[in-house]
C-alpha cells in the first residue's frame, strides 16, 4: 500500500525594516491579483525547503540567499481544495542582488509595504504567516476549518 504523500511548498518573507516585499501574482497563476510574500513555490523532489526557497527566490525576484542565512519563520499546515499542504516559512538575514520581476507571466507587481499596514488583496494564509512572524507563532494550521 503506497503511503499518502502531502506536498510541500516554501515562502519568503524579504523584509528590511518595518517594510515587507510582496509580490503581486498574475496571468493563470493560482491566486492571479492577490499579493504573495516576497518569493514562494513548491519543493521539488529530493530538495530541502531552504535549498528550494533560495532557488525560487533567484529565479522569481532575482535576489541571492545562502541556505545558511535563512532564519525559520514558521511552518503552516494548510488544507486547500482537498490538498494538505507543508508550507515552509523563511527569512534571510542578508541577501545580495535587487529585487526585480525576472517571471513577468507570473507576477504583475513588487512593492515594499509597512508589514503593519497590507494591502487588503494579500492571500489570507500569507497575512497569517506574517501575523505569525510578528508574534512568534512557529505553527499554524488554515483551511481546517473554513478559517
Amino acid at each position: 500500500m503506497e503511503r499518502y504523500k502531502t506536498p510541500s511548498a516554501v515562502y519568503l518573507m524579504l523584509i528590511k525594516g518595518d517594510d515587507i516585499l510582496l509580490q503581486k501574482r498574475a496571468g493563470k497563476k493560482w491566486g492571479s491579483g492577490w499579493y504573495d510574500v516576497s518569493a514562494s513555490g513548491h519543493v521539488e523532489k529530493n530538495e530541502s525547503m531552504r535549498t528550494a526557497i533560495c532557488r525560487e527566490t533567484k529565479e522569481e525576484i532575482n535576489v541571492e540567499i545562502s541556505p545558511e542565512d535563512l532564519e525559520f519563520v514558521c511552518l503552516m499546515h494548510n488544507h486547500f481544495e482537498n490538498i494538505n499542504y507543508y508550507n515552509g516559512y523563511f527569512k534571510p538575514k542578508k541577501w545580495k542582488g535587487t529585487s526585480k520581476i525576472n517571471e513577468p507571466d507570473k507576477c504583475s507587481d513588487l512593492i515594499w509595504v509597512n508589514i503593519d499596514n497590507l494591502p487588503s488583496n494579500i492571500l489570507p494564509d500569507r497575512k497569517l504567516a506574517i501575523e505569525n512572524y510578528k508574534n512568534n507563532i512557529k505553527y499554524s494550521e488554515f483551511g481546517w476549518n473554513n478559517d
